[in-house]
């Protein structure tokens, strides 16, 4: 009667899966908060064997530096987090001439002042404003968010009814979902565009399909060839939008492979160990009547 149950159990727990990825196929629409539509992008780094595309990270960087880091800072990362393995491994060369080029201000010195000095691959990546004061007296009163933990603190959910969240989620666990913040970050910068007739947007604001309420402070950040990219990889907007989201996930999580390398070998030894704790039970009771 056990066995019966337990194969009942896992064929219903099975189905429940089939059930949602049919669910998910036929209806993929994503919202984040406030019902705005967040299309599901497909990223090197997503299911139990993603990684890190170290030319997309590179971009990624470069769109960061030469646009998003004149308004952003990224105060949880280190110049020389550029060169470690998992991320974009630049040089130890290039970080150090990448640190150089900010200014950072350090002290106090033997008169008791601040000075400012070249960065070194230690410093943290320099912010655009030196407190949120400063920042939100530059921006009309609003301060623009760091972005070290923007992928990870950014995120999206199904425009769904509330009882089909059981079935989305085991979806999502044996789909290995994860990328709700990348995917938000991406909608974001690909989604200014003109009201629709009738709408008023607000002074000093734009119209964004992706942000929740549609109206956003930040202008349009990414414009097609605003940054230089390599031979034979377009430079749109769609293109800096993927690759900025991809460092950004990066810098969320910069042990991503190492955790879903470890993922996996957890995943086979416990299926190893579940195959002979099985025929280790059938042999020690397989002469016992049950």
């Amino acid at each position: 009667m056990k066995e019966i149950f337990s194969t009942r159990a896992i064929r219903f727990a099975l189905g429940g899966i089939v059930l949602a990825g049919s669910l998910a196929a036929a209806n993929p629409g994503w919202a984040a908060e406030g019902g705005a539509t967040i299309p599901r992008q497909d990223w090197t780094f997503g299911g139990v064997t993603g990684y890190f595309d170290r030319e997309q990270l590179r971009r990624g960087y470069q769109v960061y530096k030469n646009v998003c880091s004149a308004c952003h800072g990224m105060r949880q990362l280190y110049y020389r987090n550029l060169s470690e393995p998992g991320g974009p491994e630049y040089s130890e060369g290039s970080v150090k001439q990448f640190a150089a080029e900010a200014q950072v201000t350090d002290g106090p010195n033997d008169d008791g002042e601040m000075f400012t000095r070249p960065g070194r691959p230690s410093d943290r990546f320099v912010s655009p404003y030196p407190n949120d004061k400063a920042a939100a007296a530059a921006q009309g009163g609003a301060v623009p968010p760091d972005l070290s933990l923007i992928a990870k603190a950014r995120t999206v959910t199904r425009a769904a009814p509330w009882y089909m969240e059981p079935f989305y989620w085991l979806y999502d666990i044996a789909t290995v979902y994860q990328e709700q913040g990348p995917d938000y970050v991406h909608a974001l910068l690909t989604s200014y565009t003109e009201p629709p007739e009738g709408v008023k947007v607000l002074a000093g604001t734009n119209y964004n399909t992706a942000f929740p309420g549609h109206q956003i402070a930040m202008p349009p950040p990414l414009v097609e060839g605003a940054v230089e990219y390599p031979e034979g990889v377009p430079a749109t907007v769609d293109n800096y939008a993927r690759d900025v989201s991809a460092f950004l996930m990066w810098a969320a999580e910069p042990k991503l492979e190492e955790r879903k390398r470890m993922g996996l070998k957890v995943l086979v030894y416990l299926a190893i160990l579940t195959l002979l704790l099985y025929l280790s039970k059938r042999a020690l009771w397989r002469n016992v009547e049950h």
